[in-house]
Parts: C-alpha cells; structure tokens; sequence
C-alpha cells in the first residue's frame, strides 16, 4: 500500500508547489514588473493620501459632484468584498419600483434637465461596483454640478468632454467617464465653497 502512495503523494506535493506557490508568484511578480499602477489596485491618490481605485465606484451624494451608478452590494454602497447584482429578474416587480424610484429621484435631484434619464443612472452594473457612466448620463447631470460649483454648464462640458474615454482599441465597449477622476478635477479647479 506504501508503494502505491507514494508516487500520489509525491505527485500532490509537486503539484500543490507548482500551482498553489510557483504559479501564483510568477503571475504576481510579472504583473509587478510588467503593469505595476494596475497590480497595486489602480490607485488614485491626492497630496498623498489613497482616494480611491479607478476600477471601483464610489458613493458621490452632494449637488456639487456628479453621481455614479447605483450600487448592488449589501450593506454600503460599492463594498467590493460584497460584489455582485441584484440578481432580479427583467419582469421583477422589485427591479421595477426600484428604476421608477431612482428616475423619480434623478428628475428630482436634477431639477432643469431635459430629456429621458440615462439608464445607468437608474440601474446597478452587474458587478455593482462599476466606477463609470455613460457621457449622457454625466451631461444630464451638468445643470446641477455647474449651479452648485457656481461655474457655467460649459466650464463643466470642457472638463467632461476631456476625461471622456473612448472605446478600447477604438472597437470595444462604449465611450466613458470615470466619476472619481472626474469629480477630483473638478475639486482641483473649483473646490466647493
């Protein structure tokens, strides 16, 4: 029976020292060397404190800072130890109230602004984390960031327009505003008073 465990357990030895520590240190250290910035989390840091991660969204709740999508985690707003969606179902009642209760509040909380709210606006990622929104969905928030920075809508347009990400590879996915990067150049250039 030893000479049948053996070559087993030496095989599970070998095997757990390839995959469970070589692997996980070799893939570690090349993306140290390779893509350090986004290894380390993405950090975004101002006069040298970490104010958060480009690949997560955060909860912006003032009339002076444009919001984010909704959130899906439990407990608080974008806990990336608790990603994941709602998991409702399109015909779920509870999706329903839920959108129609997040329009009411954007109409509300946008007063002035025209049109239809952007559907990111009103509806969580399926990670619930996403740290982006549509450009439509930051213009239709432009009225009341302006009002409440006391600037011109087109003060606010010009810093949109330039953090504006377009498609991957010019192909993939749609254009994008980070809305951490964007209200930190907004309280760079005009801090709220």
């Amino acid at each position: 029976m030893i000479k049948e465990l053996r070559p087993a357990l030496s095989l599970l030895l070998m095997l757990t020292a390839l995959t469970g520590l070589a692997y996980p240190l070799a893939v570690t250290g090349l993306a140290q060397l390779v893509f350090p910035w986004q290894a380390q989390g993405s950090l975004i840091e101002r006069d040298g404190h970490v104010v958060g991660s480009a690949l997560i969204g955060q909860s912006f709740s003032g009339p002076g800072y444009f919001h984010g999508r909704p959130s899906a985690t439990a407990d608080q707003p974008y806990n990336a130890a608790n990603s994941m969606g709602s998991n409702l179902a399109p015909s779920a009642r509870a999706l329903a109230d839920g959108v129609t209760a997040a329009v009411q509040a954007a109409k509300a909380g946008n007063p002035g602004t025209k049109g239809p709210v952007p559907m990111d606006l009103v509806t969580a990622s399926a990670s619930g984390l996403d740290p982006h929104i549509s450009p439509a969905a930051a213009r239709f928030q432009v009225k009341r960031v302006a009002k409440a920075r006391q600037v011109t809508e087109d003060e606010i347009e010009a810093v949109l327009a330039a953090l504006t990400e377009g498609r991957e590879l010019a192909i993939l996915g749609e254009a994008r505003v980070n809305v951490l990067m964007l209200n930190l150049a907004l309280d760079q250039r005009w801090p709220i008073r």
